[in-house]
């Protein structure tokens, strides 16, 4: 059992590290306890249960992703990752206080609420590949798919408290007050940051400012079929099945004709499945792409299960795989691209993942809310089932032949291998197909190939010891 821990927890052992965990977990609090607390304000407060509203909403917070997703990846190459992530977590805090202050003294109207989600979304689209590129100057190379996974646990322990949190927090003093509270949740993170050691930062490759940065990443992404399969799994996921905070509140209040509390628990369930999920990722070394076509496969299918759902003990049940399966994918994802792609350009194809899938939720949100509107909750739920599964099923086919995907059974887990060209070059030495676009870009090089296990590092200098200087914070 203490191996397992060990493995799974592995990248704790730098200080660096530890301190973004703590920054990234309350950050992600506060982020989650805003949201439920402004789809609350919405649905509740400034109107009577309007679904369109709350999809505009949401999609006027993801809107921004669009428009400044790329340039924020493109910062992300070449600025202080730090300081960016401070600038940005100051100001959100400072507008859930403006809007706290607005529910309080009863002034708020539904428009104000489209501006600050707007805003608001325009610091996470600058933030969001800071964020994640970020990670690689924390830890070893080797280290990065196991701390990938665990800043998604950090992420989704954040999910399993803040919508609970919030459901209590609005059912006992009221809306307003959760986003007065964030903005001192919200002094924990940038703290948290201020406090890393610089000497204990490990050195990434760092891209050049210079004009068409952003080209060059979209060039990059051109040439390699495997990403741009993966961006049209995730946008098609984005648009019209990640909107379970959404249609869990169609749920509750239209099917199930529950408050704010219940509403709150969903959030903890399905938090409970992607926190599993998380803790999985953890411990894989090499994410696969078979990986993400499944998860999304199955994200539907739980998806399927959440919209027939008899009753709201069932819907709470059903969250918990649900929230499973969209952290499978969207780790394995974001592993695969983080460890595939020059550390100078990192930062850029980021951006261009997360533009394709946060983005997909302004065009995905509306039509899901006038579903609900229209048709029914269930349905806003189900449109989302039917277009991963979908999905999943049109790449598995086109992967099958453009890969030459060959297929093989075993006794033990996983039972079923699925061998493309990127297993074929780690597994046996370099792939006798072509190695370059449509059939296998980007695994094909000496840089593809796993490195040195750090546990097996002896070097003193704490910028290459994984188990020395920066892992006992002194």
């Amino acid at each position: 059992m203490s191996r397992l821990a060990s493995k799974t927890f592995y990248s704790l052992r730098f200080a660096n590290f530890r301190l973004w965990f703590v920054s990234n977990l309350f950050a992600a609090t506060a982020m989650w306890m805003q949201r439920v607390a402004q789809i609350w304000v919405v649905l509740v407060v400034l109107t009577d249960n309007d679904a369109f509203a709350v999809g505009m909403t949401t999609a006027l917070q993801f809107l921004p992703q669009l428009i400044f997703g790329f340039f924020g990846g493109a910062l992300a190459d070449w600025m202080d990752r730090r300081r960016m992530l401070q600038i940005t977590q100051c100001g959100v805090a400072l507008l859930g206080l403006i809007l706290g202050v607005l529910l309080l003294t009863g002034s708020a109207q539904l428009f104000e609420i489209y501006l600050i989600a707007f805003v608001t979304g325009i610091f996470d689209a600058l933030a969001i590949s800071q964020r994640q590129t970020f990670i690689a100057e924390l830890v070893p190379a080797d280290c990065l798919p196991n701390a990938v996974g665990l800043n998604s646990m950090a992420f989704n322990i954040a999910r399993l408290i803040g919508p609970a949190l919030a459901g209590v927090l609005i059912a006992v003093l009221g809306p307003g007050w959760v986003f007065v509270i964030n903005t001192a949740i919200f002094v924990i993170p940038v703290v948290t940051l201020a406090l890393m050691r610089r000497d204990y930062f490990f050195a990434v490759k760092r891209g050049e400012r210079r004009r068409g940065m952003i080209r060059e990443g979209f060039t990059y992404v051109q040439s390699r079929s495997d990403l741009k399969a993966i961006i049209f799994l995730i946008t098609l996921t984005g648009a019209f099945g990640f909107n379970l905070q959404m249609t869990q509140a169609f749920m509750a209040t239209d099917v199930y004709a529950r408050g704010p509390g219940e509403y709150g628990l969903l959030g903890t369930m399905l938090a409970i499945g992607s926190l599993s999920g998380a803790l999985l990722a953890a411990r894989r070394t090499h994410p696969r792409f078979a990986m993400v076509i499944s998860g999304v496969f199955f994200f539907g299918l739980a998806e399927a299960l959440l919209a027939l759902c008899p009753n709201y003990g069932a819907f709470a049940v059903m969250s918990i795989p649900a929230g499973f399966f969209m952290i499978t994918l969207l780790t394995a994802a974001n592993a695969l691209i983080q460890t595939s792609t020059p550390e100078s350009l990192r930062g850029r194809v980021l951006s261009i993942y997360f533009v394709f899938n946060l983005g997909a939720t302004p065009i995905g949100s509306p039509l899901v809310g006038w579903v609900g509107e229209n048709f029914g909750a269930r349905w806003s739920i189900g449109l989302g089932a039917l277009a991963c599964m979908g999905a999943a099923m049109a790449v598995f086919i086109w992967a099958l032949f453009a890969w030459q995907l060959r297929f093989s059974w075993q006794r033990q887990w996983p039972f079923l291998l699925m061998e493309g060209p990127r297993e074929r070059h780690y597994d046996c030495g370099p792939s006798p197909l072509h190695t370059v676009y449509p059939v296998d870009p980007g695994y094909c090089g000496p840089e593809s190939e796993p490195t040195e296990d750090p546990r097996e590092n002896s070097s003193d200098n704490p910028s290459e010891n994984p188990s020395d200087g920066p892992s006992d914070g002194r």
